[in-house]
């Protein structure tokens, strides 16, 4: 049973998701540049890249290490703290790509007897565990990835297991590609469009970009930038964007109507059995959105 963790990086957003689910468990220590607020943790405030004996000493008394880093950080992180990883230990890792961290952790974790699991939320940290998705990567498995796999899922999440390679491949689809997306429509709407007409005017589908949109530009460029460039498979779905864009954009050109009305039917096949329900919950959220006053303005 898990006593005893540190979390490195606890500080931050993700830190703080993760010191939250392990305190209940028994004493954490959040570790990073600047002092946690978590209650009921001790914090120590240190450079991770080149840990002091306390957080050393932390580590050596660890059952579970979690490392809310960014990738290079999260790698020189695990290697000046490798020498106090004790066997039986758990290295959790909480990057938004997998295949390189994984590798790295493999050969460390058996060097030291130690598990290793990468653990990707794939949500805001703000918004907690409950009812949102995690990507669980196996690395080095054992009873304490058992045990941190059912917490996760105590705490309400949706825990999904996929190996290294699948997890970067999907989430090229769900964040690069995602991403890439939003970010061209925004690119039109800042060159086009009149934002207060636009939301004078707006439809359900173009207000519903236009909220996320602004998440994403609201939030940090750099976790933006990592999705895209640090994934391996970020550049293939970028691609894919492209082409699909040009090939609609030829239909239109050409006035190809049959081959646009084949291309939909094509993306809505691939859909599966899962279109109507996503229909249905489309239709939902549009119900279920924002109202627009007699003005114009939208309000929640």
């Amino acid at each position: 049973m898990t006593r005893r963790a540190v979390v490195l990086g606890g500080a931050g957003q993700v830190g703080g998701l993760f010191t939250r689910l392990l305190r209940p468990r028994g004493p954490v220590v959040s570790v990073d540049v600047r002092r946690s607020e978590a209650v009921g943790v001790e914090s120590v405030v240190c450079d991770v890249r080149a840990p002091s004996a306390a957080v050393l000493d932390a580590v050596r008394s660890a059952d579970v290490v979690v490392l809310a880093l960014p990738e290079p950080v999260a790698l020189t992180a695990a290697a000046a703290c490798a020498e106090a990883v004790r066997s039986g230990a758990l290295l959790v890792e909480t990057l938004s790509v997998q295949e390189g961290v994984t590798r790295g952790l493999t050969a460390l974790a058996e060097e030291r007897g130690a598990e290793v699991c990468g653990l990707n939320p794939m949500f805001a940290p703000s918004l907690g565990f409950a009812g949102n998705a995690v990507a669980a990567v196996r690395v080095v498995d054992g009873p304490r990835t058992a045990e941190v796999l059912g917490l996760v899922a105590g705490a309400g999440a949706r825990v999904v297991e996929v190996t290294a390679e699948e997890h970067d491949r999907t989430t090229a689809v769900l964040q690069a590609a995602t991403h890439a997306a939003v970010l061209a429509f925004g690119a039109v709407v800042a060159d086009h469009g009149d934002p207060s007409v636009l939301l004078g005017l707006a439809p359900p589908p173009h207000l519903t970009l236009l909220t996320v949109l602004a998440r994403i530009t609201g939030g940090n460029p750099d976790v933006y930038w990592e999705i895209q460039t640090a994934n391996v498979h970020a550049a293939a779905v970028r691609t894919q964007l492209r082409e699909a864009l040009l090939a609609i954009d030829e239909f239109a050109s050409t006035g190809d109507d049959t081959g646009f009305h084949d291309s939909v039917r094509r993306i809505d096949d691939g859909l599966g059995d899962h279109a109507p329900l996503l229909r249905d919950r489309c239709a939902r959220l549009f119900a279920a959105g924002p109202t627009r006053g007699m003005d114009g303005t939208w309000t929640s």
